[in-house]
């Protein structure tokens, strides 16, 4: 069973965190994901720029809520003196820890300089880690991935200059920049991160259930793991893997029943943190992970998709449960 993992002051109740997702991670899922026990969830990846320019976007992704601590955010960007302004912008509003960005491989992040492609400037990295840490009083942390490419897996390098620059834990995504999400994690070569430095490791990517978090775990010899899009119409997951990981067994898949009351709150919260129109448009993806797991999904998501009133798709999804009740007793893992 893993131990529990100290960030500076704040210990983690569970060593199973939920990672930052840019258009999934906002606050409805956040306090959905924090029900069911994730030891720590993070904001969507929030550009700095556009934070202190206070645009609506961000205004809404750096929304959180008071009753769900510790409130991670994280931000991305590529000017130190900009990410220690933004830094301290959240942790005026309440942030209990920022954590910082080098590990997006999107185009367009890496096409401004920023996510994964800082780890091709060691030096700039060690002055954005510097800058932020210096700027607020609580925990920074930092995400990344192996490094750029297969010929340049500086992970190992860029964790020794985080660690002098005073960031609290690092979490590693078993992927370079080129891969994407293509192939498998490497997991093993997290391990290299453990060996070193003396902080607390985090290791990323195809973690989808309690086997592939403990064998991630064996592997990297890391002290947490954290899931992404394994958690994606499955917000339980977390507690799934945390109880697998604490040896008491995985409790079983929801049943219909129980899926429907989820949705439909996953659903409601997004209308209120959006607005109507906007909010449909936001829950579709989501709709489609739910019911991704029931025969038919796919085409299950199109009909319900396809809808643009929200009574409708609410009236929509009960008859889809209720039928799925009759014949589904449990959904499939």
């Amino acid at each position: 069973m893993p131990t529990p993992i100290q960030i500076g002051p704040l210990t983690l109740a569970s060593p199973v965190l939920m990672a930052p997702m840019t258009g999934i991670s906002d606050l409805p899922f956040r306090r959905l994901v924090a029900r069911f026990g994730a030891g720590l969830i993070f904001s969507e990846m929030i550009a700095s720029p556009q934070l202190l320019a206070e645009t609506a976007k961000t205004r809404r992704q750096a929304r959180f809520d008071a009753a769900s601590r510790p409130w991670a955010v994280q931000l991305a960007g590529t000017e130190p003196a900009v990410l220690a302004e933004a830094a301290r912008y959240v942790v005026d509003r309440g942030a209990d820890l920022v954590d910082l960005n080098f590990g997006c491989p999107a185009k367009l992040v890496v096409g401004k300089a920023a996510g994964s492609a800082l780890m091709r400037d060691e030096a700039l990295a060690g002055r954005i880690l510097e800058a932020v840490v210096q700027a607020v009083p609580v925990p920074v942390t930092l995400k990344m991935r192996l490094g750029w490419d297969d010929h340049s897996r500086n992970v190992a390098t860029i964790a020794r200059i985080a660690e002098e620059a005073g960031i609290r834990m690092l979490t590693v995504h078993g992927r370079t920049r080129c891969q994407l999400f293509k192939g498998a994690a490497d997991w093993a070569a997290v391990a290299e991160v453990k060996a070193a430095v003396g902080l607390p490791v985090v290791v990323n990517g195809d973690i989808t259930d309690a086997a592939t978090a403990a064998r991630a775990l064996a592997l990297s010899g890391a002290d947490g793991v954290m899931v992404g899009r394994g958690a994606c119409g499955r917000p339980w997951l977390l507690d799934r893997i945390r109880r697998a990981l604490d040896g008491a067994g995985e409790p079983a898949e929801p049943t219909p029943d129980e899926m429907l009351a989820i949705v439909l709150e996953h659903h409601a919260a997004m209308l209120e943190h959006y607005g109507h129109d906007l909010g449909l448009r936001h829950a579709r993806k989501h709709l489609a992970w739910y019911l991704a797991a029931l025969p038919g999904g796919a085409g299950l998501a199109r009909r319900v998709n396809q809808l643009d009133d929200a009574a409708a798709v609410v009236a929509t999804l009960r008859e889809i449960y209720a039928t799925a009740a009759e014949t589904e007793p449990a959904l499939a893992a």
